[in-house]
């Protein structure tokens, strides 16, 4: 899941927004407010940096065009702003791996939509994941977490790349020990939990919050369909939405703000590779889910090259040659993978819409 190396500086211009409220109920409402500046002016915290004072006036917007007015927060972990703030130093924090070298943010990173650029991550060691590092974008809204689907929360999921010996290769009390031993960590955990040391289940929890608040919409899409802005969208552009939303199948899967729907569907992308990748079945031990893995949303995909499970397409062109053909034929095959017989011009409009439903404004 994460990159070897040092963790990369948030970029100097990024689309991404951060949300940020204090003592915030579920579900949050449109009107909550957005911090969108965060990230772009933030050192990732280290020990010689300490750490952000959560009550700090930070520059704030409005949500940004096209994502859904509530976002599902679990009623025992309401966002507040303290508990923000130490996700945010976990989440940057390369001593919490094994060797002192990997961060959430190695693989994760800000620059990248909250991928790392490559077709595998490369964890503590130098050793490589199994699949392709998802974005976080907009994760808070997911129903089911990893491309196999096997954490149904942000909190059950934030653990597992702590303790992953390909990922940070770490133990939970290994980890324990070292936030408890910072004074920067023990008086972020007070401010957020009422407890300088805090426990396992309190770091999940912040680090759920904190990926909560990475949200993006805004694109040329939402300003064309939410805005009525006619000049956000090329001529090639609303052919290839019309295309999109047609003969290219796309909308099957990639539906709704998200442009996923958060199901599991079979494109032959696994099949015939060694060794192969049994998906969701992993986890479920149904033979129909032999080769299914998650629908990723489609929002910053001009970001989060290259893309599939196994990070085995490199560009954009190539995942509509890949889908134009019918995926790859198997016994498993989900049904609304068909062979589409695209024209030239009519793959190009759906690039050229494909493009249009990332931030532009950086």
């Amino acid at each position: 899941m994460f990159d070897h190396g040092a963790s990369p500086p948030p970029p100097a211009r990024n689309p991404v927004c951060e949300l940020k409220r204090p003592e915030v109920r579920a579900p949050v409402p449109a009107v909550l407010l957005l911090l969108c500046a965060s990230l772009l002016s933030w050192t990732a915290p280290s020990l010689a940096s300490g750490f952000l004072d959560p009550s700090i006036d930070l520059p704030l917007s409005p949500l940004p065009a096209g994502l859904h007015s509530l976002m599902p927060v679990p009623v025992e972990n309401p966002l507040t702003t303290a508990k923000i703030e130490l996700g945010r130093k976990l989440f940057f924090d390369q001593s919490l791996s094994r060797d002192g070298t990997i961060s959430c943010a190695s693989c994760h990173r800000p620059d990248k939509a909250f991928t790392d650029g490559r077709a595998l991550p490369v964890g503590v060691g130098g050793r490589r994941g199994r699949r392709n590092a998802p974005s976080l974008v907009n994760a808070g809204y997911g129903k089911a977490m990893f491309w196999d689907g096997r954490a149904d929360t942000l909190e059950a999921q934030a653990l597992h790349p702590l303790s992953d010996p390909l990922e940070m290769g770490n133990t939970l009390e290994a980890v324990l020990a070292r936030v408890h031993e910072d004074r920067f960590y023990r008086k972020l955990s007070n401010a957020a939990f009422g407890t300088a040391l805090m426990r396992s289940q309190q770091i999940a929890q912040a680090l759920a919050s904190f990926q909560r608040t990475l949200v993006a919409g805004n694109s040329p899409y939402d300003r064309y369909l939410l805005q009525r802005d006619d000049a956000a969208l090329s001529d090639a552009a609303r052919r290839g939405l019309t295309l999109f939303r047609g003969k290219a199948r796309c909308a099957h899967c990639h539906e709704g703000p998200l442009f996923t729907d958060q199901k599991f569907h079979n494109t032959g992308v696994s099949w015939g590779k060694v060794p192969f990748d049994f998906g969701r079945f992993e986890h479920t031990g149904k033979d129909e889910d032999k080769g299914r893995f998650k629908t990723p949303s489609l929002r910053q995909l001009t970001d989060t090259a290259p893309y599939m499970h196994d990070g085995s397409v490199q560009t954009l062109e190539e995942v509509i040659e890949f889908y134009d053909r019918g995926g790859t034929a198997n016994g498993n095959l989900d049904p609304s993978i068909k062979s589409l017989s695209l024209l030239r011009q009519e793959k190009a409009d759906l690039l050229a819409f494909l493009r249009m439903l990332s931030t532009m404004e950086r």
